[in-house]
């Protein structure tokens, strides 16, 4: 019995965990939460001259955010999406280029994994299933997770996040439950607009 549970234990810690496996498990765990898969957009817009290539994961949801949306659209009725767009960050406003090659994580070609609420649920169910995903799906040890809130803006009047930190400490000790400002925790796909 001992060492049919060990076997278990190893083959669960020694699975490889590939692109494709960590995309798929990502996108059909968010579809038993209900999440609608929704397909990369190619890397060139087709339907949005505001930008060159697909930069972000939200571009596709962008006429849902702006409340521009066709009625007739797929994307009309969605409430709840999960996504793994192709984007490739050449220029604008978050140019990377002078980062590529100078750490392990700034690329010109990417792929972004997004679960998305539409009105439907916020913080407190994002957070708890990304912990879920975290650290019984994907295994990782929850001593090595660091979570960020926005940590506020006294210049622009912003109070802390204190919602999401509290979710947060639900499940990790507060040293690693830390508050970023909005140079490190926003992002924004322009001057204004949505994101």
């Amino acid at each position: 019995e001992n060492s049919a549970e060990n076997s278990a234990m190893a083959s669960s810690q020694d699975t490889e965990w590939t692109t494709d496996k960590v995309r798929s498990t990502f996108i059909e765990y968010f579809k038993e939460k209900e999440h609608k898969f929704v397909a990369s957009s190619p890397v060139t817009p087709l339907n949005d001259p505001t930008i060159l290539f697909a930069n972000a994961g939200m571009n596709q949801f962008k006429p849902i955010f702006l409340g521009q949306v066709d009625p007739n659209s797929p994307l009309a009725n969605v409430k709840r999406a999960a996504n793994s767009q192709k984007c490739i960050r050449a220029g604008g406003k978050h140019n990377d280029l002078e980062d590529v090659g100078k750490d392990t994580y700034h690329h010109t070609f990417f792929e972004m994994l997004g679960s998305w609420s539409f009105g439907d649920y916020f913080k407190k169910e994002a957070i708890a299933w990304s912990w879920e995903l975290l650290t019984e799906v994907y295994k990782l040890k929850p001593e090595n997770i660091y979570a960020t809130y926005f940590g506020g803006d006294a210049e622009l009047g912003l109070e802390p996040d204190t919602e999401a930190r509290d979710f947060w400490l639900q499940f990790l000790p507060e040293s690693r439950v830390i508050p970023f400002g909005k140079k490190d925790n926003f992002w924004e796909m322009g001057d204004q607009g949505p994101c």
